[in-house]
């Protein structure tokens, strides 16, 4: 039973750094895309990740001279993949590609690290680009419905969001420049919230005083964030805001087609 799939790195050199001599390395004009290489594992298999040593090529081969010859190993397990880093030095990153940011990082000699994504790229530092290749682990299973629960009190939601009011579109403002791309640093001020949400219908009354009334009710009823900082930065509060909402998935991509179309320029 195959549990684990991974995609093997393009196996043609990396182009050189030179943009003159970048073409070289392309495929011809009109050729047919190839299709990416698989490695199917089952439970308990593991596939071996590096340069490779003489005589020994590894299942998933990464030809850079920064990589370690055994930079490290994949297990397959039943719905999930750990992974081991056989560096002394370099630290590895696997990024969930269906999440906002979300990754984790296995330090230099860490063994079995356990990866909960279901589809992941595995970063590596290396010469230039960092090396990478994907690992697609089996749909998860999820729990269908409410469990049963013995009586008494009903379970409160400690992040009862409604997204048909203004101030979650507030919020998905704040945190779109994350959604879109996690590395982006600054989140929006309340004059570019104002902006971005101008062309609804809703919003087109909206004022900066409005927005920061929308985050300070975000702040201290719906999200609770504790301990607010009276008079302090703003931007420090919309920063632990963003935080929150994206942590613990209160926005996600979905919600995105809530906002009006964006702007070129």
């Amino acid at each position: 039973m195959t549990t684990v799939i991974v995609q093997l790195p393009d196996a043609r050199p990396p182009a050189p750094a030179d943009r003159r001599f970048a073409r070289l390395s392309r495929p011809p004009r009109g050729a047919p895309p190839s299709r990416p290489a698989l490695l199917h594992l089952g439970p308990g298999d593991t596939a071996a990740f590096g340069r490779g040593e003489p005589g020994r090529p590894p299942a998933v081969p990464i030809p850079d001279p920064g990589v370690s010859r055994r930079a490290g190993e994949i297990t397959a397990a039943e719905d999930y993949w750990r992974l081991s880093n056989f560096s002394a030095t370099a630290t590895y990153v696997v990024e969930n590609l269906e999440g906002a940011g979300e990754h984790v990082k296995v330090a230099p000699g860490r063994l079995g690290a356990p990866v909960p994504f279901e589809i992941s790229r595995i970063l590596l530092p290396a010469h230039g680009e960092p090396a990478a290749f994907k690992v697609f682990a089996p749909q998860h299973a999820y729990l269908s419905g409410e469990s049963a629960a013995p009586d008494g009190e009903r379970t409160v939601s400690p992040f009862a969001l409604d997204p048909t009011a203004k101030y979650f579109l507030v919020l998905l403002a704040l945190c779109e420049p994350r959604l879109r791309s996690p590395s982006a640093a600054a989140v929006p001020g309340a004059t570019d919230v104002v902006a971005r949400l101008r062309d609804l219908p809703a919003c087109r009354d909206l004022s900066r005083s409005a927005v920061n009334y929308h985050i300070d009710y975000l702040v201290g009823s719906k999200l609770r964030l504790r301990d607010p900082v009276e008079g302090g930065d703003p931007g420090g509060k919309r920063e632990e805001l963003v935080a929150l909402a994206l942590r613990f998935d209160l926005v996600r991509e979905e919600h995105l087609v809530l906002l009006p179309p964006r702007r070129d320029g």
